[in-house]
């Protein structure tokens, strides 16, 4: 098979990007799984396709799946990667706001550089059967038992499954050991990302985060979303805090509960190639 692609990256969450706005995506998981392997295919943490509207109010849709062949709902490094190659493309212009369709449903976005995006990422959903976890109320607060270990963790949803741990330090071996544990833990029915963040201030947070489907990632734009919103949901944090991930860092921009919240960031261009898998 030929399949051209360009390869981009959202502060080192890196993606292959299919033009599929002529075509209809035709790979099947063994083929993503294939052009995801960082030794004999490409390389990713997903694979994004390009695709006309299902929504008539949208401009386009894009498809998200995770390197291990997985559908994803929802990607905020991904969608500003989108809104670029749009803008390389010739669809989008320096300044506009387009409306475009994710597997979780409408985003907007605002290309306000070449490469620099702000995307309107929805109302944080908090409510557990929607997110879905396992849990018999909403709450800024759940104990979770871990190997053995009780965690406290925040769960939300920002268009796929968010658990956050406050941590004191990010090196910490216990990580490691504990990420995928939480990541494919039974009260999240269909897995969860699991974010680590460390409070610097009321207005910066360093995180890790470890994505179902793709593993330790180098940045997650959900999973800064969903790290602020954990923390302002318990007042520890303001309204705007810059959230640096080991790739780079992200704006987020939330006034609380019921309201929009809103994330700007990079989108690079990394290279322009074919797959003949």
């Amino acid at each position: 098979m030929q399949l051209s692609f360009s390869k981009m990256h959202g502060i080192g969450n890196d993606f292959v990007m299919v033009d599929c706005r002529q075509r209809p995506f035709v790979l099947d998981a063994a083929q993503i799984r294939a052009i995801a392997d960082r030794h004999t295919g490409v390389g990713f943490d997903q694979l994004i396709s390009i695709e006309p509207p299902r929504d008539a109010s949208c401009a386009f849709y894009y498809g998200i799946w995770n390197a291990d062949g997985s559908p994803s709902g929802q990607c905020g490094n991904g969608v500003r990667c989108v809104a670029a190659w749009l803008h390389r493309a010739g669809e989008l212009a320096v300044g506009d706001t387009v409306r475009l369709e994710s597997p979780s449903g409408p985003v907007t976005v605002r290309l306000s550089g070449p490469n620099a995006v702000t995307v309107d990422m929805g109302v944080p959903v908090l409510e557990p059967p929607r997110i879905p976890f396992q849990a018999d109320a909403a709450a800024d607060r759940y104990p979770i038992e871990v190997d053995g270990e009780t965690l406290e963790i925040g769960a939300l949803s920002m268009g796929n499954p968010h658990a956050v741990v406050v941590v004191p330090d990010l090196q910490a071996s216990a990580l490691d050991r504990l990420g995928p544990l939480l990541t494919a833990h039974e009260r999240f029915p269909e897995g969860v990302n699991t974010g680590f963040v460390q409070k610097i201030d009321r207005g910066k947070l360093n995180l890790r985060v470890h994505e179902r489907g793709s593993g330790w990632t180098r940045a997650c734009g959900t999973g800064a979303c969903a790290a602020m919103a954990v923390l302002r949901l318990r007042h520890e944090v303001d309204d705007q805090v810059r959230v640096s991930l080991p790739g780079g860092t992200l704006t987020i921009d939330w006034a609380g509960p019921g309201q929009t919240l809103w994330m700007t960031g990079p989108a690079t261009f990394v290279f322009e190639g074919e797959w003949l898998g």
